[in-house]
């Protein structure tokens, strides 16, 4: 069943290649939605797909990549799945 959440991520996320990253490990586990930096250092995540996807995927984002460092993360089940056709990285 196809589920969606938004994703919080707070910390060390910013100028370090999360974005990227979470691009990358959401087209590998076939998520679809966005990533973008927030204004307020955070970055903040749609994605969407199997449940089974969005919990590792959720698991994933709690680390990061290699220079990341996380302090908090907030997840959000959506009540809608959107459809989007790909994952992309917003940029403001």
């Amino acid at each position: 069943m196809i589920k969606s959440v938004k994703v919080r991520v707070f910390g060390f996320v910013q100028g370090i290649g999360y974005r990227s990253w979470t691009k990358r490990k959401a087209e590998e586990l076939g998520l679809k939605g966005w990533v973008k930096n927030l204004e307020d250092g955070s970055v903040e995540s749609y994605l969407e797909g199997e449940e089974s996807s969005l919990n590792l995927m959720i698991e994933l984002m709690k680390k990061g990549p290699r220079f990341a460092r996380v302090e908090k993360i907030e997840v959000k089940e959506e009540n809608r799945v959107k459809g989007y056709e790909n994952f992309q990285i917003v940029y403001q």
